[in-house]
């Protein structure tokens, strides 16, 4: 009897730590690359990315007038060429004619907007790929068939989306790869957040949906631990202060997107000895 209550007693013992170290560290995931010391969303950006012991890139991605996939956060090109083009009505020879990085120094006078294939060509053995898609569906047929020929394994692969159709119909596709729903909260009334927690379980239900990744504003703990309960990932971005990032590394976050992922890795303690670099 005695030692039956001791064997319960271990197995509680055991259930009890890994309940409280159920999250492992999270990964460190460069936002457009490390965009705070390089121009966003260009090959610089991805390369120091690497070289600052970034875990991940996110990149953003349209789809062109002819059918080519360009990285680009926004719809049109205005804010990062000073040359108004808008991404899906231009062709992408034109869009890569742009410069793209002088508005960030004169070190960077001449960079253009990266391909898909030249962003991939960027990544390393073992590193993850956040593709954010920036338009609708329609860019799932041509990101379909160029992830196939990437050389990424599908555990790199990660894809990313506020349009929850797009998720949808990645996930339709391309079920092997992970994806997470992108939410920004608002506040709604004095105490509920928009989309409140159930109408987000919902989505992430319907499209089929590995997970959630929002901006930290407004989000608890608990909503976090909904999340999780209810068997999804959660990701958090952009996190560029190191107190925010130990708070949500001590929720559970899989991880951390900043512009800055040499500081957050290094203030969270992550080993800062970079290998397997390009």
């Amino acid at each position: 009897m005695r030692r039956s209550f001791f064997l319960i007693a271990q197995i509680g013992l055991v259930l009890m730590t890994t309940h409280t170290n159920a999250f492992a560290e999270p990964l460190i995931v460069a936002h457009r690359g490390a965009s705070q010391d390089a121009p966003e969303n260009t090959l610089p950006a991805f390369e120091l990315a690497w070289k600052q012991g970034a875990d991940a890139i996110e990149g953003d991605f349209h789809l062109t007038k002819d059918g080519e996939i360009i990285c680009l956060h926004d719809a049109d090109t205005k804010r990062v060429a000073g040359t108004k083009l808008i991404a899906k009505d231009t062709l992408l020879a034109d869009l890569r004619k742009l410069d793209v990085g002088s508005w960030k120094g004169p070190q960077f006078a001449g960079i253009h907007p990266p391909t898909f294939k030249e962003v991939v060509a960027t990544i390393p053995a073992g590193k993850k790929f956040y593709v954010e898609i920036k338009c609708g569906p329609e860019i799932v047929p041509k990101l379909t068939a160029e992830l196939k020929v990437s050389g990424l394994t599908d555990q790199q692969i990660v894809i990313i989306s506020f349009n929850a159709d797009v998720i949808a119909a990645m996930k339709k596709t391309n079920p092997q790869y992970n994806a997470y729903w992108l939410v920004s909260f608002k506040e709604n009334g004095e105490n509920g957040l928009r989309p409140a927690t159930d109408d987000v379980l919902d989505t992430l239900k319907t499209t089929h949906a590995n997970g959630l990744s929002s901006g930290y504003k407004l989000v608890t703990a608990d909503l976090i631990d909904a999340i999780h309960k209810a068997n999804y990932e959660y990701h958090v971005w952009t996190v560029d202060d190191p107190a925010i990032a130990k708070q949500f590394r001590k929720w559970g976050a899989g991880s951390i997107t900043t512009n800055a992922p040499a500081l957050i890795r290094k203030e969270l303690g992550h080993d800062v000895t970079v290998g397997n670099v390009p």
